[in-house]
C-alpha cells in the first residue's frame, strides 16, 4: 500500500514541534522506507515524532519514528524505538 492521509493526525503541537499519530496495515519496514511520508512534507518539521502502529490488521507493530530530514519534498524518518512491551 501507500501513505493514507486519513490515517495521519496531530496528537499534540507545541513550540514548533508536532507529535503525529499514524496507523496503517502496511508493514513497519514499508512505513520506514524511502518516500513513504513524502505527502507530509508541507506540514512536518525535522524533529517531529510519529507514533506509528503498523500491521494494524494483523500482528500489531507499534514504533516511534522521528522525521530526520525533509528536502525537495522527500521526507526521511528513522525509528527511535519500539513501543512494544
Amino acid at each position: 500500500m501507500s501513505f493514507m492521509s486519513k490515517d495521519f493526525s496531530v496528537m499534540a503541537y507545541a513550540n514548533g514541534f508536532t507529535l503525529w499519530n499514524y496507523s496503517s496495515s502496511d508493514a513497519l519496514a514499508t512505513i520506514k522506507g524511502a518516500n513513504y511520508f513524502d505527502d507530509i512534507a508541507p506540514f512536518a518539521r525535522v524533529g517531529d515524532m510519529i507514533l506509528t502502529v503498523a500491521n494494524n490488521q494483523s500482528t500489531v507493530a507499534p514504533a516511534i519514528l522521528a522525521v530526520t530530514s525533509i528536502a525537495d519534498g522527500a521526507v526521511n524518518v528513522s525509528e527511535l524505538g519500539s513501543a512494544a512491551a
